[in-house]
Formats: structure tokens, C-alpha cells, sequence
């Protein structure tokens, strides 16, 4: 396993990671809020802390979707947000040019899974010496996420993990194949389950994504089991009025409930 240095702790060592805060960068306080609380239960677990917001939703389902408050702004919001709970923080880009203005905020680049072949746009991510999480696509199968590895580590990235977050299955569902966790494992880098992702329903209420939330725990919990490196979480005070994944964000008043069961299953 070929781990990777991020603020004062190692992705792949033996604590678990936790990659958690609101689907969008809604506001200062919701971010605040989130993050202080998720900084707290993971000092108390034993587990290392990542925040992670989005500064766009740059593929929304429907075009008169809310994208964000714009890259400048939300990729400030972030930053400040990190700096305050002490803990590194991660978002995502969508395009090759973003790539040096996102690195220079942000600890950890995220790929999503839409644009996880993309290769200027992974050669981009890696130039900027930040490790980068790339999100497996819905269409791809474990092993194939083996041709991503080797462009990363062909681009000398220094840092590289992979991120589960379900497999299209039919029409507006996603299934998630857990053997798949160990076979991206065994490509030598950290393996990472989006337990919030992994319950979305896509395109599933017309003119935005649903999701089945009571399905989170479950997969969470067969995640951990399996063996995981990090686990990401997209968490809000008030989920159903979020302004994006409004179906999956996990409650932030049952976020330690959750945790705690990963860390007895982890301990077990």
C-alpha cells in the first residue's frame, strides 16, 4: 500500500480517514458548523479528518439547479473553514485550467467520477503536486479503475486513492459491488467509500437526483467491514433543505451515531 502525506497525517496508515462536510458550499455557517462537529467526533474516535465542500456543481441534473457561489468565493470559503477546525480539506475540479487556482486552496484534488478517464484533466491534477482522489465512474468496473492508477503514476502524482461510490445498474439506480473495494485495493493505493454517493437514486425525481438515505448505515457499515482507507460522507444540519443531494446527505445530529459504529466494527 502506497500511502500519502496530508496536513500532519498519512491516508493509508492504520487510522481511518473520514472526507466529510456539505454536498455545496452553502454558506459559511453550515460549513463551520459541519465541519467543527465532524473534527470533534473524529478526535474522539481516533480518526484522521478531512473537510470537503464543493465550490461548483458543475453537473447538476437539471440547468436551473443552484452550481454555486463561483470558485474565488467558494474555494475561500473552504480554505477558512479548514484553517479554523485545524484539518486539511478537499473539493473537486471539473476542468484542466482550474487545476493550479484549486491546488493552491485545498490539500486534496478530487476527480469526479464523470471525468475519471479524463486525462488532460488528471495530468492537470497531478502537475500540481496535490495527491489526488479520483472517484470511480458508475460505468466502469473495479479492475478497469487500474488504467487510472497507471496514468496518475505515470504523471508522477504524489499521491493517489480511489473512491467508490456505486455502479450503474439500470435505469436510475446504483448498486455497490464491495468485493470491488479489495480488487482496487490490490492496484497499491488507498480505497475510499462514498457512503452518501453510493445511495443516490441519479436523475431519479425527474429534474433532480433522489436517493434512498436509510440505505447509508448498511453500506457504511459493509464498507468498514471489507476494509476501507478513508470514508466520505456528504453531511448537512438539515439535509431535505440542502441545496443539492438534498435525498443523501446524512444528518449532522446523526453523524457520531453512525461514526461510532465504524469505529466498533474498525476496533472488532
Amino acid at each position: 500500500m502506497t500511502s500519502f502525506d496530508l496536513g500532519d497525517f498519512s491516508v493509508g496508515g492504520d487510522k481511518l480517514t473520514i472526507i466529510g462536510g456539505p454536498c455545496m458550499a452553502e454558506s459559511y455557517d453550515i460549513c463551520a458548523s459541519v465541519a467543527q462537529e465532524l473534527a470533534s467526533i473524529c478526535s474522539d474516535l481516533n480518526f484522521n479528518y478531512v473537510f470537503k465542500a464543493s465550490f461548483d456543481k458543475a453537473n447538476r441534473t437539471s440547468l436551473g439547479n443552484t452550481r454555486g457561489f463561483g470558485m474565488e468565493e467558494g474555494l475561500a470559503l473552504i480554505r477558512r473553514v479548514a484553517d479554523e477546525v485545524g484539518a486539511p480539506c478537499t473539493t473537486d475540479l471539473h476542468k484542466e485550467e482550474q487545476a493550479p487556482a484549486v491546488a493552491k486552496m485545498v490539500d486534496l484534488l478530487q476527480i469526479p467520477a464523470f471525468l475519471c478517464r479524463q486525462t488532460d484533466l488528471l495530468e492537470a491534477a497531478a502537475a500540481t503536486g496535490r495527491p489526488v482522489n479520483v472517484k470511480k465512474g458508475q460505468f466502469l468496473a473495479p479492475w478497469d479503475a487500474k488504467n487510472i492508477v497507471d496514468k496518475l503514476r505515470s504523471f508522477s502524482a504524489r499521491g493517489i486513492m480511489l473512491t467508490e461510490r456505486g455502479t450503474s445498474f439500470g435505469y436510475n439506480n446504483l448498486i455497490v459491488d464491495m468485493p470491488g473495494l479489495e480488487i482496487m485495493r490490490n492496484f497499491g493505493v488507498p480505497v475510499c467509500f462514498d457512503g452518501t454517493h453510493s445511495a443516490q437514486r441519479p436523475g431519479g425525481q425527474g429534474t433532480s437526483t433522489g436517493g434512498a438515505r436509510e440505505s447509508i448505515p448498511a453500506m457504511v457499515r459493509a464498507a468498514t467491514a471489507v476494509g476501507i482507507d478513508a470514508l466520505f460522507l456528504e453531511v448537512h444540519p438539515n439535509p431535505e433543505q440542502a441545496l443539492s443531494d438534498a435525498a443523501t446527505q446524512w444528518p449532522l445530529a446523526k453523524a457520531r451515531e453512525l461514526l461510532t459504529r465504524v469505529a466498533a466494527i474498525r476496533n472488532a
